[in-house]
């Protein structure tokens, strides 16, 4: 639905999500994989450098993600995934930090006033949605 209300020329799209590391498929341990650890996938359509390495085989995306990035192949529309591979539940900084050579990419630089504010703007911003999570506990 959010695409119907969107003109299709000129749109770039770019999608952030986590997962669990234990979804991550290797031959290797993922006990020693470094977490969190960036992994991208992209339409044929999108030709920008990715930031990271891309997705292997036989790994997946699912569920919104999925879904976004498939609509965006069928029309043909520029997209990529970065997809976060995590081993915390929650959101924290750390997990955040890990998309941070994300803001360095054309497409999200315009967006980004001071790299080297947004540590201290995403702690506080994790302090303030923790504050309101304790409410329900």
């Amino acid at each position: 639905q959010v695409f119907g209300c969107m003109r299709k020329e000129g749109l770039q799209v770019t999608i952030l999500s986590t997962c669990p590391v234990a979804d991550y498929k290797t031959q290797e341990s993922t006990l020693t994989l470094p977490s969190p650890f960036l992994k991208a996938l992209k339409t044929k359509e999108f030709k920008e450098q990715v930031c990271c390495p891309l997705l292997e085989q036989p790994n997946i995306v699912r569920d919104l993600p999925a879904a976004v990035l498939s609509y965006c192949q069928v029309w043909q529309i520029p997209a990529v995934l970065y997809q976060c591979y995590t081993d915390v539940i929650k959101l924290d900084t750390v997990t955040i930090e890990a998309f941070k050579p994300l803001l360095s990419s054309k497409i999200l630089k315009s967006l980004v006033k001071d790299v080297s504010e947004s540590t201290k703007i995403l702690k506080k911003l994790l302090t303030t949605n923790e504050t309101h999570n304790n409410i329900y506990i």
